[in-house]
């Protein structure tokens, strides 16, 4: 096993830690929206600079700031606005902060693997753990100005992380570059400013327990009436009393709808966030809470039945049944999706592959084994080169969104899901079980050979198939079999089931009595008929 890395144990991955659920604000009158939009704009300015303010303060920032700039957004909004605004700015610039290490990490990388290539003569052949040389002097020209580029930047990078420099653009950064490619976009000025306006739109309170309905900033009530407390400057556009204004519109959650009626009924904490698509002109709630730890399910007790197998690509999940001994069951199937058009269309397509996965997992009461997969460092141009198909692959795989949605869905139909180290499952899958698996009416193609031996890893057995038996007439003539049964399996001295009708041309069924009689067969070092002689080691010829 020279050169092959350690891998990691399978286990079982844990529920999902919150639950959100969206709906569509319908009925909403011309009257609803104008209050929606103010509310929303006030309050986006007001996050605009509590977040300029925050990203100011850098590593300095403490407790004490936190509070004072909490006190200065109170006074032109609200007590809880303001509390919803300070910690969404928190959050916002610790994200950055983590996408900001990310960038370095992924820069030295680039780094690390310029400066050994460039080291080496042209044309130097790589290994599986090292690339080679440049092909060309030109290449190797390119890349030397290009690791000039990455140092620089890499040097940049690494002085806003010591400074606690961090840069945020509210709204998205894509969208903002969009405004300088309208014509490519295929939109107006008018059109993007809406979107612009919309995406920095605050409207957005986080719950509190022991409040009427978890919520006193955005409440909806149990029969669905949605109001929410008017910023002080906004006051006069009060419709109800405490200066809250209710919305025409009623609500109702198709999606786990009796889980939060519940919630809000013992009023336990839920967060509302409101926000509009310009693209379809609608008005959309999504709630959402946290739900307690749930004890996983022990490993053993996840693969006593058997599992599913599935192997994640860029159009399909391969998955194939295997038993509680790591044997194939029945046909494998394919689950494909479609990951062109919108970010909708992709999620729509991702949720609709994985619900047919899971019932179909659920239907046999097993659970299902995935790669935990990470492709961060591996998408990098620098390390794949001139792989340019490769690369684009693996950057259209979608792992993270497969990976959430897998969790919490199987999570609401109570499916265990264990993940396994991914190392060498394709290549080990395809070499010992893409051959065996094919006949004149099935072939097997290496995904659904990748999930067998995904599956079998799962269940804790080797990806390796039992090697066939000695190709000679005698035991010592080729070698023995190379994984055999373990010392402590039981029945594996014992005798093999009578099968009826003949089973060999030299004997008949039900007439090999001595099968497991070592000492009834001539074997090295065994007696012959319980005598006393031992065969001789030398051939009789010499």
């Amino acid at each position: 096993m020279g050169g092959l890395r350690m891998m990691a144990a399978p286990f079982v991955v844990p529920g999902p830690a919150g639950v959100a659920v969206h709906t569509r604000l319908k009925g909403l009158t011309s009257a609803d929206e104008k209050v929606l939009c103010l509310v929303g704009d006030h309050l986006a300015s007001l996050a605009s600079r509590d977040l300029k303010t925050r990203c100011a303060a850098g590593l300095d920032h403490d407790s004490e700031q936190w509070a004072q700039r909490k006190q200065v957004l109170t006074a032109e909004s609200s007590s809880r606005w303001a509390g919803s605004i300070t910690k969404a700015t928190h959050d916002q610039w610790a994200l950055a902060r983590r996408g900001q290490l990310a960038h370095i990490q992924s820069l030295q990388a680039g780094v690390r693997t310029i400066a050994h290539r460039l080291c080496l003569p042209l044309g130097e052949k790589g290994g599986k753990h090292a690339p080679g040389g440049y092909r060309s002097r030109t290449e190797w020209h390119a890349k030397s100005r290009r690791l000039h580029v990455l140092e620089d930047r890499l040097k940049a990078a690494r002085a806003d992380w010591q400074a606690g420099v961090v840069r945020v653009v509210r709204g998205g950064k894509r969208l903002l570059n969009t405004r300088h490619h309208l014509e490519a976009a295929q939109l107006t000025e008018e059109e993007w400013r809406r979107r612009w306006q919309a995406g920095r739109r605050f409207l957005q309170a986080d719950g509190e327990s022991g409040k009427r309905y978890g919520n006193e900033t955005l409440r909806v009530t149990p029969g669905g009436e949605v109001s929410l407390k008017l910023p002080a400057p906004l006051a006069y556009l009060a419709n109800a009393p405490h200066g809250r204004y209710v919305l025409a519109a009623t609500v109702s959650f198709a999606h786990r709808g009796d889980q939060w009626a519940d919630r809000i009924t013992a009023n336990r904490a839920v967060a509302y966030r409101i926000h509009e698509d310009t693209v379809r002109g609608r008005w959309y709630l999504t709630a959402s809470w946290t739900t307690p730890p749930v004890r996983t399910m022990p490993l053993e007790a996840a693969r006593a039945r058997g599992l599913v197998g599935v192997d994640t690509n860029a159009d399909h999940l391969a998955a194939w049944r295997l038993d509680e001994h790591g044997n194939p069951v029945g046909q494998p199937l394919r689950f494909g999706y479609d990951l062109s058009g919108t970010a909708a269309h992709r999620d729509a397509q991702v949720r609709h592959a994985l619900i047919r996965l899971l019932h179909w997992a659920r239907r046999h009461g097993l659970a299902i084994a995935v790669e935990d997969l990470d492709f961060t460092a591996e998408t990098t141009r620098e390390k794949h080169g001139r792989r340019k198909r490769f690369r684009k692959l693996i950057s259209g795989m979608p792992v993270a969104r497969l990976r959430a949605r897998l969790v919490s869905m199987a999570a609401e139909l109570g499916i265990p899901v264990i993940a396994v180290d991914p190392a060498y499952t394709s290549k080990w899958g395809a070499q010992h079980w893409q051959k065996p698996l094919t006949d004149k009416n099935r072939k097997t193609t290496r995904h659904d050979a990748a999930a067998v031996a995904i599956g079998r890893r799962a269940l804790g057995h080797p990806i390796r198939r039992r090697t066939a038996p000695p190709r000679t007439h005698q035991s010592d003539g080729y070698r023995h079999r190379t994984v055999q049964a373990s010392s402590v399996a039981p029945g594996r001295e014992g005798h093999r089931p009578r099968i009826p009708g003949p089973r060999t041309r030299s004997v008949g069924a039900g007439r090999a009595a001595n099968a497991v009689d070592q000492n009834a067969q001539h074997r090295p070092g065994r007696s012959a008929e319980h005598e006393s002689w031992q065969q001789d080691s030398l051939p009789l010829s010499l």
